[in-house]
């Protein structure tokens, strides 16, 4: 196991060195009253992807090593670069968690913690956590690992009480706004603080790399303003202020998430029909496969029973496909693929 480890660590060590420079992603959590809605568009080069159901009693470890779980929370997360490494997604407790851009992240220096790369360390989060709280408090016992230059990514995060927390990693250090000091449970690709600013002034920086404060002014006002007694749909009006910063040719996925109801909504930019599903509806213990769907699949409705069982080619097949349509990843041989792919067949096992 541990010459396994080292391998995948060393293969993985580069991952994720692909400048993100296409991606303009929002995100925002609505109150609804008790029922918390949180919105999110990812913006990006690639459109494939696979909708994945995660289960709990599952051994998992960092492919920097040193860092081994076993999950305690099922999830349905969003993956483009292969199972296990998601985009972002919402476990059985009501969590999200989902990251977004921002060139100015400088993460932690190494040091005694253990650490974890990037999207990893979002897996990590759904496994292991159930509120906010939680999330911020792991800081303490492992560092995310990456280079701020080329994977720079901060995080919303919010749980089903309608806590959020912003997650940054500025001057290698964890920053984070949650209650008092979050006064709009908004993110874009700027830095939080920063774009408070420009919001409570009402003005927009030139220039706007990314449209990014104008993005965040934009929804911080309708998040503000938001009534829950004068809207039947929360759902609907999520998608309503989805659309509105939506970019024409690189939303490529945007989701809303009802954490109450653990129920996910989607669409994507070459299916604009909404799909759901709800979480509740799966068998999450690990005695069961591993269910998966393609993000881009023709159907619509409440997809739930369309979900199929997990295989490593369908992993390997998302993994060849997104690394090709990445430029700065495109040149990575088929044997790195195949290993990446494989990850979740060598470094995790079911405990149940």
């Amino acid at each position: 196991m541990k010459k396994c480890i080292s391998t995948v660590a060393c293969f993985f060590v580069f991952t994720f060195l692909a400048p993100l420079k296409g991606q303009t992603c929002t995100t925002f959590c609505l109150d609804h009253g008790d029922r918390p809605v949180f919105g999110r568009n990812y913006d990006y080069m690639v459109e494939d992807g696979l909708v994945i159901i995660n289960k709990r009693g599952v051994t998992k470890a960092s492919t920097l090593g040193r860092l081994a779980w076993t999950s305690k929370y099922g999830s349905a997360t969003f993956n483009q670069y292969g199972r296990e490494f998601p985009i972002g997604g919402m476990n059985e407790a009501g969590l999200v968690v989902e990251p977004m851009v921002l060139l100015e992240t400088q993460y932690p220096l190494p040091d005694t913690r253990p650490g974890i790369h990037p999207l990893q360390w979002i897996q990590y989060q759904l496994d292991m956590f159930s509120t906010v709280e939680e999330v911020i408090a792991s800081d303490r016992q492992m560092r995310i690992s990456g280079s701020g230059k080329y994977s720079g990514i901060h995080f919303l995060v919010c749980d089903t009480t309608g806590n959020c927390a912003t997650i940054e990693f500025i001057g290698n250090k964890l920053v984070y706004h949650t209650k008092e000091r979050m006064p709009v449970k908004t993110l874009t690709n700027s830095i939080y603080a920063e774009s408070v600013s420009f919001w409570e002034k009402n003005e927009i920086p030139q220039p706007d790399k990314f449209r990014s404060i104008e993005r965040f002014i934009h929804v911080a006002n309708v998040v503000e303003n938001y009534d829950a007694k004068k809207t039947k749909s929360p759902i609907d009006f999520a998608f309503t202020i989805l659309k509105s910063v939506e970019h024409p040719s690189k939303t490529q996925w945007s989701i809303v998430y009802d954490p109450k109801n653990l129920s996910t909504y989607f669409r994507t930019l070459g299916n604009q029909r909404i799909r759901h599903f709800d979480l509740k509806s799966f068998d999450l213990s690990c005695s069961t496969p591993v269910r998966v769907l393609d993000v881009q699949a023709e159907v619509s409705g409440d997809i739930s029973g369309e979900f199929i069982d997990y295989t490593y080619q369908i992993n390997r097949n998302l993994v060849g496909e997104a690394f090709r349509k990445t430029p700065s990843l495109s040149h990575f041989p088929n044997g790195y693929l195949d290993i990446r792919a494989s990850y979740p067949d060598e470094m995790t096992s079911c405990v149940d």
